[in-house]
């Protein structure tokens, strides 16, 4: 059985809420990642939401805002999703599909511990299973 854990990338990192977008922006940078989970003030463990790249373009610059002025924590809407380590892949395609998301963290332990992208479905999945999910996310509600 194929887990999360199996087709997920490991070291994920965190931003602290008070965090402001363009230390966001580097941190994505630097780590070659286009998504952070932001935790919760003084709880490091905690996921109060995940910012994208994309997140702070549409949200914070276009808007007019300042992206060194606005918090990863204002930013965060919705209910944060993840998923177990030992989740199968079946389960990890579900909760993607269901909530329309493109990324999902993976914990262990109630720790984070890696990140499952649409280039980790790519790389691991078939291209039925692929085609199917890009299908459902990225179809018209």
């Amino acid at each position: 059985m194929t887990t999360a854990k199996d087709i997920m990338h490991s070291g994920a990192h965190w931003i602290p809420a008070h965090e402001t977008l363009d230390r966001a922006a580097q941190m994505m940078r630097d780590h070659k990642v286009g998504a952070l989970p932001v935790s919760a003030e003084g709880e490091q463990d905690r996921m109060v939401g995940i910012i994208t790249d994309r997140d702070i373009v549409i949200k914070c610059v276009a808007s007019g805002h300042d992206p060194s002025n606005v918090t990863a924590g204002e930013l965060c809407d919705g209910t944060p999703r993840w998923i177990e380590s030992t989740a199968d892949v079946n389960a990890v395609l579900d909760e993607m599909q269901s909530h329309r998301i493109r990324r999902l963290p993976v914990v262990e332990n109630k720790k984070l511990i890696g990140m499952i992208s649409e280039a980790d479905l790519a790389l691991h999945l078939s291209d039925e299973q692929v085609a199917g999910w890009a299908e459902r996310v990225y179809s018209r509600a």
